[in-house]
């Protein structure tokens, strides 16, 4: 139960509740990078505590990372407030009028009348759109988890040595922060349904390539497989919590966007969990990939039906007006 409360706090889904009210030209760059400390971290601490567990045992290294979180990350949470007009301040780092006319105004509303609705979790319920990105997150984090909990196993039992399936999940994270960082600014120009789009295709690919690595246990088509999904299926979390606050950006955000959170917490349990039984009745992770490739493609086209563009534009889509300001003046 802790450890369920502090990732939820800690990770994802708490950092998506602040960011957006932070960024709105470059919301999904921010939520990017954010995210991208996740195999920052990953790469850092897991060897060092591997190191210390080995030195000084298990105890040692949980006591390290208590007093890390304490010392660390206690007094940066302390430093966070929900919106930056508390501080005076304005999303991306705009200060007043002279903020707005360098940058051009983040005037990217599309659909007034629904972005003038008082979005509360009971409305939000009451709209196709909510239950469309609910699917979407619980089929993108189905196909996600389902791989990262049976990555190791499948590519051991196909041939490949501890060793090499081990490292291999290592470098999908690696692979994750360059991936995350360029498809958060992409989602800024080109929009979020298609970055969406772009991270269900990785976890497609990534399947395929695990179907083939059993008739074809390659090095290059392990590579591709490692690329597909660090580079490409982790670009979801760059818009996760931008597309829920682009369509019911308001008060009562943080209670919608955990709702939805909800639907992907779900998926990223049952897709584990389905994916064993399919290969305890089976004998083969091959129906199980199949299932997960379907997910992948379903969660793509809800996105799309779901349609964050139709309610608020992405800065590469808005024409900014300082061109004309400045022409007035």
């Amino acid at each position: 139960m802790l450890v369920g409360g502090g990732s939820v706090c800690l990770g994802y889904t708490g950092q998506a509740l602040f960011l957006p009210n932070w960024f709105v030209r470059r919301r999904g760059l921010a939520i990017s990078v954010a995210y991208s400390g996740v195999g920052v971290g990953s790469i850092i601490l897991l060897p060092c505590l591997q190191i210390l567990i080995e030195s000084s045992g298990w105890r040692a290294a949980c006591w390290a990372m208590g007093i890390l979180i304490v010392a660390l990350l206690a007094p940066l949470n302390l430093l966070l407030r929900r919106r930056p007009e508390d501080l005076g301040l304005e999303p991306d780092g705009d200060g007043g009028s002279r903020g707005t006319v360098a940058a051009g105004p983040v005037a990217n509303v599309v659909d007034a009348a629904w972005v003038a609705v008082d979005w509360t979790l009971a409305r939000a319920m009451r709209t196709a759109r909510f239950w469309w990105i609910a699917l979407g997150y619980f089929c993108g984090l189905f196909a996600w988890y389902a791989v990262q909990v049976h990555q190791t196993k499948y590519l051991v039992e196909i041939g490949f040595s501890a060793t090499d399936a081990a490292w291999a999940l290592g470098f999908v994270s690696l692979a994750g922060i360059p991936g995350q960082i360029v498809l958060g600014h992409l989602s800024d120009r080109i929009g979020r349904e298609w970055v969406w789009t772009a991270g269900s295709l990785g976890f497609v690919l990534c399947y395929l390539a695990l179907l083939l690595l059993r008739e074809m246990p390659t090095p290059p088509l392990l590579y591709f497989m490692v690329a597909s999904q660090g580079m490409l299926g982790y670009g979801l979390t760059s818009v996760i919590g931008a597309i829920p606050a682009e369509i019911f950006q308001g008060r009562h955000y943080g209670t919608i966007f955990g709702s939805l959170m909800l639907a992907s917490i779900a998926g990223g349990a049952a897709g584990p969990w389905v994916t064993g039984v399919l290969h305890d009745a089976t004998g083969s992770y091959t129906l199980a990939f199949w299932i997960a490739i379907a997910c992948s493609a379903l969660s793509a086209v809800t996105i799309w039906l779901a349609a964050p563009r139709k309610v608020r534009a992405v800065a590469g889509r808005v024409v900014s007006a300082a061109p004309d300001a400045a022409s007035r003046r």
